[in-house]
């Protein structure tokens, strides 16, 4: 009995499933599956309906996936992909005995020796791609399978621009079939070095059945009513009804239409492998980061947009073959996009692993039946429109005009089938665009390349800060691998730099871990950054810390968060927890936190401790908590620098301000004018103490009864302290200014 592989020795083996899978890509695009099939079959003379019914036998056969799912299982996936490939490869070789078979007996026979070996080969393929899928399914881990997916289309692709190249420059300097030939020889040869490579797989075993138990249920009419299957059988239905006609008969598109020979029609395989290879690995991150769904969707967005492109090629002439080129890279792009999305979608969120017999032979029988019908369908169209040729618009319309059509609207209608199938993401078209939008995007991109190369610490720390000046839902991932890695100074940079970064709910659930933890001076830090964060979902954790932490500092920076974010709930907590409190540190954060939110019941509390605070700064502080109950902080603090610099100027210039305001009000106000006036000289003239007193007597006499109550008590208690400790607390004078500036005229 076979063990189960473990992921060791799946990942440890997937690099000989890359090998064989390049191997493969050679292969593959020297004999049936690349526009050299396609070119060899129109060199002997073939038709479009001919080359649609020979293509059309390749996909065909699939249907008899369902029927054999239980031998295959029964065989073993391994066993059964490498002796039906292994005779599929062989088969191929029957391929070089067409010039014979022309030679001897003419173009029909050659016409039936083909459809005999396409149809054999077929049959044996698809019994080896029937067991390949579950095959496949068990090796490959989820966690990577985008990754994988990337580095599989990566190398492959890599393997099948070198065969298109060569392919491109052997039918350059060849002359009828001849160069066919040689291709399809060296297709061959690596056909059997793929079957070598993947011998080194692990899984696959033979499944025994136990005699002592009834025979095991098919699991084909569970596929048949689970409606995300059924959704993705026709998404992936809408997509190749709309792209394998066009592939097929593209490369006849480019000879009779835009003008290329040959050599160059092939040649134009290579942009589509450039294309894919630029973009495998994003799309495999992608796919990993955030599901297979966004990058499906995105995947047939853009092979919507290539038939336009494709249109417009006849007309430009000397400039066919860069445009033509160009169009290439762009569908290498969008298909890689569309292969591992979909791919992910069918392994990971599709197809259920205990079932897997049974959906992957439904989805390869679905696949072949539409492929098969997609080619003959596709020949037909040709063939029926085969005397179109007018113009639209400067657009030539032309026999596979039709195509190109089915081309544009195939794909957006598998957008709306596929945008609600089941996925291991809940992000859509919008929100998958809105992450490469929002914040920077090339520095979040560089960053986090920076990051998982970062060596040492201070390298860390560096690009943990870069990770959130990004502002970029990009980083997310990273920041979170920053907020948990074992280095205390990249884990403090990390909440810095989510502060930084922005609200996002994994993040801010994050550092609500790293606020209740056992490390305060991360947790104060973490208060800060939700406070800063300005996320509603940030209020509970704070709450929470503020009355329940045991550690002050963070029940302080929770507070002082709290105030940032404006929370009212808390306000009754902050009105009690302040009466009562007797240390500074925490008196100072009720105090900030009221005065954020503009409690003006705090104001006796406040004044009260603003006169007994023990330091210069825990004063200035509780003074700043104080105006913020008047109103525009802004003022105070501009007021309280220029005092620094240079405080009877600044405070004569108030002053001077402050009786123009006046003198537009009561008549009480006109007969302190001049008084304002003389104490507004004393203070220009820098005689601090005697213009600090006459600022108190004038606050005395003003008509304070009128004006709001914490207004009225604020001015009160300046008078009174400026009268006791003159210049020696110049937060009075300051606040009574402030208040005088900004709260007196919301008086009635």
């Amino acid at each position: 009995m076979h063990s189960e592989p473990t992921n060791v020795d799946k990942l440890r083996a997937l690099p000989w499933s890359i090998a064989s899978n390049a191997a493969q890509a050679v292969y593959l695009q020297l004999t049936f599956f690349g526009s050299i099939f396609v070119l060899f079959l129109s060199s002997l003379g073939l038709d479009t309906v001919q080359i649609g019914f020979l293509l059309s036998l390749l996909p065909f056969t699939g249907i008899l996936a369902l029927a054999l799912a239980p031998a295959i299982a029964r065989w073993g996936y391994k066993r059964t992909w490498l002796g039906f490939f292994g005779l599929r490869t062989f088969i191929t070789a029957f391929l070089l005995l067409t010039p014979l078979v022309v030679t001897r007996f003419g173009p029909d026979a050659a016409m039936g020796f083909m459809t005999a070996v396409v149809l054999v080969y077929a049959l044996v393929r698809t019994v080896g791609v029937s067991a390949g899928f579950p095959w496949i399914q068990e090796y490959v881990p989820n966690s990577v399978r985008g990754k994988y997916t990337a580095s599989n289309n990566f190398y492959s692709t890599i393997a099948g621009f070198a065969a298109v190249t060569l392919a491109s420059l052997v039918l350059a300097r060849t002359v009828g079939i001849t160069g066919y030939m040689v291709l399809i020889a060296v297709g061959v040869v690596f056909g059997f070095i793929s079957v070598a490579l993947a011998i080194r797989i692990p899984g696959g075993a033979p499944r025994k059945p136990d005699k002592s138990k009834p025979a095991p249920q098919r699991d084909i009419k569970d596929a048949l009513r689970d409606s995300h299957m059924m959704r993705y059988l026709a998404g992936v239905g809408l997509f190749t009804l709309a792209t394998v006609p066009l592939s097929a008969f593209l490369p006849l598109f480019m000879q009779d239409q835009v003008g290329l020979p040959d050599s160059q029609v092939v040649l134009l395989q290579t942009g589509v492998m450039v294309g894919a290879l630029i973009s495998s690995y994003f799309w495999g991150w992608a796919s990993d980061r955030y599901g297979g769904r966004p990058v499906t969707l995105y995947g047939l967005a853009f092979r919507a947009l290539l038939p336009l492109f494709w249109m417009m090629l006849p007309g430009l002439s000397g400039a066919a073959l860069p445009a033509a080129m160009a169009s290439a890279v762009f569908q290498g792009f969008a298909d890689v996009g569309w292969q591992v999305g979909a791919t992910r979608l069918l392994y990971v969120s599709i197809v259920p692993a205990a079932k897997r017999d049974d959906y992957m032979a439904v989805y390869w029988a679905w696949v072949g039946l539409i492929s098969g019908l997609s080619q003959l369908f596709g020949g037909w169209l040709l063939t029926a429109a085969g005397n179109l040729s007018t113009g639209m618009g400067g657009i030539p319309i032309d026999p596979y005009t039709p195509l190109f059509v089915l081309g544009i609207v195939l794909p957006i209608a598998a957008i709306f089938v596929l945008r609600r199938i089941r996925d291991d993401t809940t992000i859509g078209m919008g929100g998958f665009a809105g992450i490469f939008l929002r914040g920077n995007p090339f520095l979040a991109l560089e960053a986090m390349v920076r990051f998982h190369l970062a060596k040492d610490e201070d390298s860390a720390v560096r690009v943990t800060e870069r990770l959130g000046a990004s502002k970029s839902p990009l980083t997310v991932e990273e920041l979170l691998d920053a907020l948990d890695d074992p280095r205390f100074n990249v884990r403090f940079e990390a909440v810095v730099a989510v502060a930084r970064h922005g609200p996002d709910p994994r993040l801010i659930d994050a550092l609500g871990e790293v606020l209740n933890g056992p490390e305060p001076a991360l947790s104060t830090v973490a208060a800060w950054a939700l406070g800063r964060s300005g996320d509603l979902r940030a209020r509970e954790l704070l709450r929470q810390a503020a009355a329940g932490s045991k550690y002050r500092s963070v029940r302080a920076h929770s507070l002082r968060s709290l105030g940032v974010l404006g929370d009212q709930e808390s306000a009754a907590l902050a009105l009690a927890g302040i009466a009562e409190e007797s240390d500074v540190g925490m008196q100072l954060a009720y105090a900030s936190m009221l005065g954020r939110m503009q409690i003006i019941e705090a104001t006796g509390r406040l004044l009260e401790l603003l006169a007994s605070s023990p330091s210069r700064s825990s004063r200035r502080e509780m003074a700043l908590s104080v105006a913020r109950l008047a109103g525009d902080e802004n003022n105070f603090v501009t007021l309280l620098r220029q005092c620094d610099q240079e405080a009877g100027t600044a405070m004569a210039q108030t002053l001077l301000t402050l009786r123009k305001q006046m003198e537009k009000g009561s008549q009480e106000m006109n007969e302190l004018s001049g008084e304002i006036e003389e104490c507004a000289r004393t203070l220009a003239r820098h005689e601090l103490e005697e213009g600090v007193a006459q600022l108190a007597s004038l606050l005395s006499r003003l008509p304070v009864e009128r004006q709001a109550p914490h207004v009225a008590a604020i001015l009160q208690e300046a008078a009174g302290r400026m009268q006791e400790f003159g210049m020696q607390r110049m937060e009075y004078p300051i606040l009574a200014l402030h208040v005088l500036t900004v709260a007196w005229a919301a008086g009635p």
